[in-house]
């Protein structure tokens, strides 16, 4: 072997094939496979070219590079920050609210233009205006919204619309829905590259309200109407199902516009709250009265079941009581009667709404035992006087119930037998909300079961049992109906067609008594009944002769023409 050949392989190792392969075993050797096959090392010159390309392609783009970031960075970084890419959003449509039979009380117009006084402009949302029903009776149940807010740059600070009162603030979790949102590119020239929804928005849910619409349109209509004819300032009435505890009404009155408050109309906010009347006060929940002989049933009540009396013994009331006076012998204190109504039971004491059976069951008188005023006071906080019901709409007034130790921390001074006597008729500082009186009347109603207030259809609200027998509340509402059917205080409310029972009651107010209240509850149908009802009509002249039950005769007319299916 020659040098050069020996030196071309000179610290190279010979791999098998190399010494192996000879003529004869090549013809069995796969060509496709690649057998057979001397391998040659990669010339210098490929690996030279292909490292050449990568360094030009490496150079190519630093040259891109340099002009794109140095020679031109200024117009590239300024094209840069004009494509934008912003977040906007989709706002979601608040949740309807109806009725018991689907009627839209509250609802969405799609989208609205508002206009700007100091320039005469005009601009449409992108939300929808909230639009509630014009008809009577509604403002304070359905309350009102605010609408999102955006500053003077166009960004929002107050993207959801917020639930201010009513059924608007109570049920806002579930009415207000969740706003979706879209990110949108534009171009240097402020053009619209793309448009894309990332999070589509979740509309509020529909909500049924237990409230009948007629029926509180027709209520309000007919009570506010019969108290401007007889100087009334304002007033509340309520109904409710005895068997559920949902309320086909509740009105309040006066009324506010609660279109206007959404629409923040700040001349109609400011007289709102500056009117005396108190407009925006929801009498129904949060008004407190003095009741009256309204509290006589469940007083009636309290003493068949405490045995303090036979439901058939005869009371004479000849028009007043006398009882000494220990500051005064000579001047004994005289409790009066608003008539003299002569030998009285139960049914008929409560029929006539005789004082002075119920001075005498209450404080007690000669041989006639009392209730007292801690039993009293018991059994109204019983029926729910005294304390708030956790009633959703909030506001709740607890109320007051006159007590001994109420009178110590309000006048200093100790109680007395005549103390007794006026709260057992609904005096004194007694205090209750038309919310409380018609949870109460309900009771009597429907056996003694105590049920919660509620507004959403088809629920059924917790009842708490009184503990009074059958025949004790059938001698009470024997006794409210007779006051309808025997020439007693509700006879008003004697409608063809319609079986009532009822109770009335007045109150006077103001330092000198110059105005009173005038209250009606009651039930019917009157032999099984369905539905109970408390109005109150707030602040009339005293002396006022057609009060609360004549406005509910009118409005019982209607009921039994227009909803025959509520009547029977």
């Amino acid at each position: 072997m020659t040098f050069w050949r020996r030196s071309r392989f000179r610290g190279r190792e010979i791999d098998p094939e190399d010494i192996f392969l000879d003529s004869s075993n090549r013809a069995q050797l796969d060509a496709n496979a690649l057998e057979g096959r001397i391998e040659r090392p990669v010339s210098h010159l490929a690996v030279f070219g292909v490292g050449a390309v990568f360094v030009l392609a490496a150079l190519v783009v630093a040259g891109k590079a340099f002009h794109l970031q140095v020679l031109r960075g200024d117009v590239y970084a300024d094209i840069s920050r004009n494509n934008r890419l912003e977040r906007d959003i989709i706002f979601a449509s608040r949740g309807i609210v109806t009725d018991r039979s689907g009627v839209e009380l509250a609802w969405n117009e799609p989208s609205f233009a508002i206009g700007f006084e100091a320039s005469g402009s005009t601009t449409t949302l992108p939300y929808a205006k909230r639009v509630y029903t014009e008809r009577p009776g509604f403002s304070h149940i359905l309350g009102f919204v605010r609408y999102p807010k955006a500053d003077a740059s166009g960004s929002w600070w107050r993207e959801e619309y917020a639930g201010v009162s009513g059924i608007e603030h109570a049920f806002d979790g579930s009415l207000a829905g969740v706003n979706g949102a879209v990110l949108s590119e534009t171009d240097a020239r402020g053009e619209l590259v793309r448009s894309d929804i990332v999070d589509p928005p979740r509309d509020g849910a529909t909500l049924t309200l237990s409230i009948e619409a007629d029926m509180q349109a027709k209520l309000a209509e007919v009570l506010q109407s019969h108290a401007r004819g007889n100087r009334f300032q304002g007033g509340a009435a309520l109904i409710m199902d005895v068997r559920t505890g949902e309320l086909l009404a509740l009105t309040s009155f006066p009324e506010y516009d609660n279109s206007d408050f959404a629409d923040g109309i700040s001349a109609v906010v400011g007289k709102a709250n500056e009117d005396p009347l108190t407009p925006l006060l929801n009498r129904a929940v949060a008004g407190v009265y003095a009741p009256g002989s309204i509290v006589k049933p469940m007083f009636a009540a309290a003493a068949l079941h405490e045995g303090i009396i036979d439901p058939e013994k005869e009371i004479l009331s000849t028009g007043s009581i006398s009882i000494p006076n220990p500051y005064f012998p000579d001047k004994p204190s005289i409790f009066k009667d608003w008539k003299a109504h002569g030998y009285t039971d139960i049914r008929r004491a409560l029929a006539v709404s005789s004082d002075v059976y119920f001075y005498a069951i209450g404080g007690g008188y000669k041989d006639q035992r009392g209730l007292g005023i801690q039993k009293i006071d018991e059994y109204a906080r019983k029926f729910g006087f005294g304390s708030v019901s956790g009633f959703v709409l909030g506001g709740e007034e607890a109320g007051t119930i006159p007590t001994p130790e109420w009178k110590r921390e309000v006048f200093d001074d100790d109680w007395r037998l005549g103390d007794t006597y006026n709260t057992a008729i609904g005096q004194y500082g007694f205090q209750v909300t038309p919310l409380q009186v018609v949870r109460y009347t309900a009771a009597v109603a429907n056996g003694g079961k105590l049920l919660g207030a509620h507004l959403i259809a088809g629920e059924k609200a917790e009842s708490t049992d009184l503990g009074f027998t059958e025949e004790e509340l059938r001698i009470v509402r024997e006794g409210m109906r007779a006051a309808v059917t025997d020439g007693g205080t509700a006879a008003a409310l004697n409608i063809g067609g319609i079986e009532i029972a009822g109770k009335t009651g007045t109150a006077q107010v103001g330092t000198r008594n110059q105005y009173m209240n005038s209250w009606v509850i009651g039930f019917w149908p009157a032999r099984a009944p369905k539905y109970a009802f408390a109005v109150v009509l707030e602040k009339a002249p005293a002396g006022t002769n057609s009060g609360a039950a004549p406005a509910m005769s009118n409005f019982f007319y209607w009921l039994r023409d227009a909803k025959p299916e509520y009547i029977h």
